[in-house]
């Protein structure tokens, strides 16, 4: 009883630390601040500060500051801004500096994330599944989308697909989807790996890598997800990770149950969700 008592009045003396430093964040990430900065802004020496700030959100102040300066310049981009500009009004020194950060916080260059897909050639099709309607985006390099709709709702689903990559050209291939579908539902056991072009934050990555952990047939909560990846405080911030996965069934986000057991928040219906739980039981 003593530590837990312990733990929770050092907690306690840690809040208003911790909400000085990301008020100070919030105000002055875009002068690019060190951790000596913010660590004086919360009245804790660097060394301290680091171990109590990770605690508290589970990541850095620097990737938290880079972060926050990636989805500003990402904003920028999409709305017209140049390279050069959300660079510098993102408080960089330059167009590399934002370039690393981008390669750090989603996998592609500036370039790549302001023209959306913009000379590439992405098939989309439709093909049968085991789940209704499967929806196939397939990018150069491989598997980029995995959706599943309802006869009459594959528009809605095809968009939802290939709106994420609003440069790129669109060509609609059934059969190639139908090849891609029979490859994933027929694949049997030592198979190679399909190829997958996945494109997502370092986040969002680690939780789609939590999901692949998920035994089939087995389900686990948005709660157990979190403490895996960072902390159980992070749960709604995983839901969201969770729901941004753009190959499904292939990266199960459908084993994942809200902490009472019930099924919640799956994309695609949870009519579909539970059929798939069903299915891998059977096969279990």
């Amino acid at each position: 009883m003593s530590d837990t008592l312990s733990l929770l009045d050092e907690r306690a003396r840690d809040y208003p630390r911790m909400t000085a430093a990301l008020d100070y964040l919030s105000e002055h990430w875009s002068e690019q601040p060190d951790l000596d900065a913010v660590a004086r802004a919360a009245g804790l020496s660097p060394y301290h500060f680091q171990r109590v700030f990770k605690r508290w959100t589970g990541t850095s102040p620097k990737r938290m500051v880079s972060a926050l300066t990636h989805a500003t310049a990402r904003r920028m981009l999409v709305e017209g801004a140049s390279v050069l500009e959300a660079s510098l009004e993102t408080g960089l020194s330059g167009p590399s500096r934002l370039h690393d950060i981008f390669i750090a916080e989603e996998a592609v260059t500036p370039g790549e994330a302001k023209s959306g897909g913009r000379n590439c050639v992405f098939d989309v099709g439709v093909a049968a599944s085991p789940f209704g309607n499967a929806i196939v985006l397939v990018a150069p390099k491989g598997l980029s989308g995995l959706a599943f709709a309802d006869e009459g709702e594959e528009d809605e689903a095809i968009n939802d697909l290939t709106g994420r990559f609003p440069g790129a050209a669109i060509r609609r291939d059934d059969v190639l989807a139908q090849d891609w579908v029979s490859r994933i539902f027929d694949a049997r056991p030592g198979e190679a790996a399909l190829p997958v072009a996945l494109y997502g934050t370092p986040w969002r990555r680690q939780v789609w890598r939590a999901l692949l952990a998920i035994p089939p047939a087995r389900a686990v909560s948005y709660r157990t997800i979190a403490e895996q990846v960072c902390t159980a405080k992070a749960s709604r911030a995983v839901g969201a990770a969770v729901g941004a996965n753009p190959i499904s069934w292939l990266i199960p986000c459908h084993r994942v149950l809200s902490s009472d057991g019930r099924l919640t928040g799956y994309h695609w219906g949870l009519n579909r969700k539970r059929a798939m739980l069903a299915y891998e039981a059977a096969m279990d």
